[in-house]
């Protein structure tokens, strides 16, 4: 979510030294012999892996425990809403009506998904929110003095509130698969609680939501900001197949249009078109 800086070290002389050579840590593979992920045999050593034990050792290069993965799995299923109406579903869904490609609406449905108010901006930020707060807390600093100076210096923490509800139904089966799988109890996600209730006192619309509860639990697994921004790309994909494929059965341009008459229009006024502005124009 930061904003890309220059890179020193970039120049002739670092072209030069990469050139004819792909130098890498992360695997590579060879057609017809082997597949390396982060130097383990593909096929053999990680043979039986799952897809979400993969995917987070792609990303961390760590293997997580089977019941951290069942938690980072239940994360993507708890909000994998098959709603149209949601912003990103909605854009996938556009898109098969249109009959565009799956992958392309698949595609930019993620890439909406990745909004800085709501999706993986809010997460990105609870997350960094999480880890600074629990070293400060981890030191021994009140809850009620680390959400004060974090409300000082950035004026609102993100993870706490929901726009079209103060109550956030994920939260129940979430908290019931963090204590069935024994990791309720860690400093991160017991602090998202505290500073709820330090929040609730100043505002008693700012209860903890989702973002910011999958956020801490993240922050208690060890995920850097920047592994958990990867992580929780996917974390809506799941609502959009249904809605993909029920779009592509409708007729194309029907899924949810608009008449003009519904668009409120607040700019300048009709124009006259004459010869002469005609000809300002050509």
């Amino acid at each position: 979510m930061s904003p890309a800086r220059p890179n020193p070290g970039f120049g002739p002389a670092a072209l030069a030294d990469q050139a004819h050579v792909l130098r890498t840590r992360v695997g590579a593979c060879w057609p017809g012999a082997r597949a390396v992920f982060r130097g383990q045999d593909l096929h053999r050593d990680l043979a039986g892996a799952s897809s979400m034990d993969l995917f987070l050792y792609g990303i961390t290069g760590r293997r997580f425990a089977a019941n951290e993965l069942r938690v980072l799995d239940g994360m993507w299923a708890l909000t994998g809403y098959p709603d149209t109406r949601l912003w990103n579903n909605r854009v996938a869904a556009l898109a098969s009506n249109a009959r565009s490609l799956p992958s392309l609406g698949f595609a930019a449905g993620i890439a909406a998904s990745e909004a800085r108010v709501f999706g993986g901006g809010p997460a990105f930020f609870a997350i960094d929110f999480f880890l600074r707060a629990g070293a400060r807390r981890h030191a021994g600093d009140a809850v009620e003095n680390i959400v004060a100076a974090e409300l000082l210096e950035r004026r609102r923490i993100l993870g706490y509130g929901r726009p079209m509800s103060s109550t956030d139904e994920r939260l129940p089966p979430l908290v019931a698969l963090a204590e069935r799988e024994g990791l309720a109890e860690g400093l991160h996600f017991r602090l998202a609680f505290d500073v709820e209730q330090a929040l609730l006192r100043r505002k008693p619309f700012l209860k903890l939501n989702y973002a910011g509860a999958t956020a801490a639990l993240a922050a208690d697994l060890g995920l850097t900001a920047r592994q958990y921004q990867l992580y929780n790309v996917f974390k809506t994909l799941l609502g959009m197949p249904p809605c993909i494929v029920e779009a592509a059965e409708k007729p194309e341009g029907t899924l949810m249009p608009m008449p003009c008459a519904n668009v409120i229009y607040e700019g300048q006024a009709p124009r006259s078109w004459s010869e002469r502005g005609r000809a300002r124009h050509s």
